[in-house]
């Protein structure tokens, strides 16, 4: 797999069916390796590792409705109280990172409400903050390190 703009961390693989899988600590299973998979494990082990954020408080894959269609997040990390803090769009790293991105994860956003945003294709990450009463976001340098309130 191609080298992604994030520090080096260590996952489990494992080949069966000429298929390779890696295991995802979240969902607590081998998940046949995509490019984007590939960067959503790597998102993961920067959540958890680099941003502190407790495994119990983030969900990945799960279906949302969106204008009453079914739609999937990549990850989510939730505040204590059940509210969502972050929202993470993931892409390959072949897929470049346009408008229409950012148009879909506020879409989704404006169903989950989330305080944070980030985009990436494992080689550009973009971090945004959410001005929901200027209906805006607000381009950051890093997203928050994980703090108990």
């Amino acid at each position: 797999m191609q080298q992604l703009n994030f520090s080096t961390y260590t996952f489990r693989f494992k080949n069966s069916e000429n298929k390779v899988s890696i295991f995802d600590e979240i969902r607590k299973k081998f998940i046949i390796l995509t490019p984007e998979e590939w960067v959503r494990q790597h998102v993961i082990q920067f959540l958890l590792e680099e941003k502190k954020y407790p495994k119990s408080l983030i969900n990945v894959e799960k279906v949302l409705k969106v204008n009453g269609l079914r739609k999937r997040y990549d990850v989510v990390v939730f505040n204590s109280d059940g509210s969502i803090f972050i929202l993470i769009e993931c892409k390959a790293p072949e897929v470049k990172i346009a408008q229409a991105t950012f148009d879909q994860i506020a879409r989704y956003n404006m169903t989950m409400k989330s305080e944070f945003l980030m985009v990436t294709n494992g080689l550009n990450h973009y971090f945004c903050r959410m001005d929901f009463e200027n209906e805006k976001y607000q381009f950051l340098p890093e997203l928050p390190m994980y703090k108990i309130v």
